[in-house]
């Protein structure tokens, strides 16, 4: 894709958020930005459920993928080292805690067989 294209999609996708963002606040609906801990924990959450330990909003069941689940922590080891220096003391200790539950459920989860 040439760089100019690259750039048209990339105003066009500014454009129409800072309409949707425009419209939700004009009719006093929640408008919802990305922040680390929104992303964070919405990667916790898919953790969660594949250790079982959520059930899956989709199925309305409770299963469990260990896969899945561990490619999710090892995912979020991968952001805690690349973010490293780059997050506010909160945002680290979050991911610091984060990352340490889920892998205390995932050594459970694997441990019951």
């Amino acid at each position: 894709m040439s760089e100019e294209i690259r750039k048209k999609v990339d105003e066009e996708w500014k454009v129409t958020a800072e309409k949707e963002k425009k419209e939700a606040l004009d009719k006093n609906e929640a408008y919802h930005e990305p922040n680390f801990r929104l992303f964070l924990s919405s990667l916790s959450m898919q953790a969660m459920i594949a250790l079982g330990r959520l059930e899956n909003p989709i199925s309305g069941k409770t299963e469990r993928n260990l896969d899945q689940a561990r490619f999710l922590v090892d995912t979020i080891g991968i952001l805690k080292e690349k973010t490293k220096g780059n997050l506010s003391a909160e945002e680290e200790k979050l991911l610091d805690d984060a990352l340490f539950s889920l892998r205390m459920m995932y050594v459970e989860e694997k441990n019951k067989g």
